[in-house]
């Protein structure tokens, strides 16, 4: 087991930077989970930590070894592939036994670390079968057991769901949570799926352009989003954002009416807010219907996703599209018009030209 430390870490291909400089600490045992859009820098810094990749400037330590220079095959890592990179002509046995022969391992070893992984991820059964007789599902397990017998300081995932379909994707990813909390061995996982990131990290690490834009528990990067990309990112569907100015103790959106903000902030208005240019940020999940009440927003609903457990409703919220998620008791229709409030203490507001949270 080891932690993993990234201290000003940066990667170029040619002139252009990945990774312009990077700063990680990674504590021993901890699920962490590099969550971002394509092309954002992630995978490239989980090839790096895997050997894949060198490193332009600056120093990666796995666990008290710098190991800038050493090999992939020295690092004592292991990692799961999107396409699971599994050998076709070999059994799942042989799949999960062929590094630890590569080391010289004895087979009584071999074979008592194999079923070991087999029983932990319920694959025994196929351990004579091959890849090809396999569901998608039965490989990423193979895969993952394959990970599982070098008994790893670390282990890496890079995107191991993307290639499962929505159900599977979801028993697969309890499977490696639960898998987690066994091995109690540091992972670090890659996704583009801020819902995968939500339910299996201890800590989520949003990226966007190679820079790290805010690292915390699921329940901080929802609930504390450090700026707008953040904020848009994590939840589905996305925050909702409303241009605004204060206006008093409220705020004026663009077609002039105005938000009564009381309580609906962990914090009041501060003079300061008076000469920005802001926008208001409002999950889905977070307006409360208020009919009868004169401090509500009435809108009118041009679109509606059931969803059975909730219901999503479609409107114009001074010019701007929003949604907002209501019991589906409601049974809104289009054309319908809904008195909607931002829950007390759920709304956020943001500097409209840096982005940043205003806390």
């Amino acid at each position: 087991m080891a932690s993993i430390s990234m201290r000003n870490l940066v990667k170029h291909y040619g002139d252009f930077a990945v990774i312009p400089g990077l700063n990680l600490e990674i504590p021993d045992h901890e699920f962490v989970v590099l969550v971002g859009p394509s092309g954002c820098g992630k995978s490239t810094l989980l090839r790096i930590l895997a050997g894949l990749e060198t490193v332009t400037e600056g120093d990666l330590f796995i666990g008290e070894d710098r190991v800038n220079g050493v090999p992939a095959s020295k690092r004592d890592i292991a990692m799961v592939f999107q396409d699971y990179a599994l050998y076709p002509h070999m059994t799942v046995r042989q799949n999960m036994a062929f590094a630890l022969e590569m080391r010289g391992m004895g087979k009584d070893e071999i074979e008592q670390r194999v079923n070991r992984a087999a029983e932990l991820l319920d694959i025994r059964q196929y351990l004579d079968r091959r890849p090809k007789a396999l569901s998608g599902g039965q490989r990423q397990r193979v895969a993952m057991g394959r990970a599982i017998v070098r008994d790893p300081k670390v282990f890496l995932f890079d995107e191991p769901l993307s290639n499962l379909d929505a159900k599977l994707r979801a028993q697969v990813r309890a499977e490696i949570k639960a898998l987690s909390q066994q091995l109690r061995t540091t992972m670090v996982f890659v996704t583009h799926d801020q819902i995968e990131a939500m339910t299996m990290a201890d800590r989520i690490v949003v990226m966007k352009s190679g820079v790290i834009q805010q690292v915390g528990t699921p329940e901080e990067v929802y609930e504390q989003p450090a700026n707008r990309f953040v904020a848009g990112f994590i939840g589905s569907p996305a925050m909702n954002f409303i241009p605004v100015t204060v206006d008093g103790a409220g705020l004026r959106m663009e077609d002039d009416r105005i938000l009564n903000t009381a309580g609906i902030f962990s914090r009041e208005l501060q003079d300061a807010d008076k000469t920005r240019k802001l926008e208001l940020g409002i999950r889905p999940e977070h307006f409360t219907v208020a009919a009868g009440d004169p401090d509500a927003i009435k809108v009118d609903i041009h679109l509606v996703e059931p969803l059975g457990s909730d219901t999503l409703v479609h409107f114009k919220l001074a010019g701007i599209e929003a949604i907002a998620r209501v019991s589906p008791d409601l049974r809104p229709k289009p054309g319908d018009r809904m008195a909607l409030k931002p829950a007390s203490g759920k709304a956020h507001l943001f500097d409209a030209e840096t982005g940043e949270a205003i806390h």
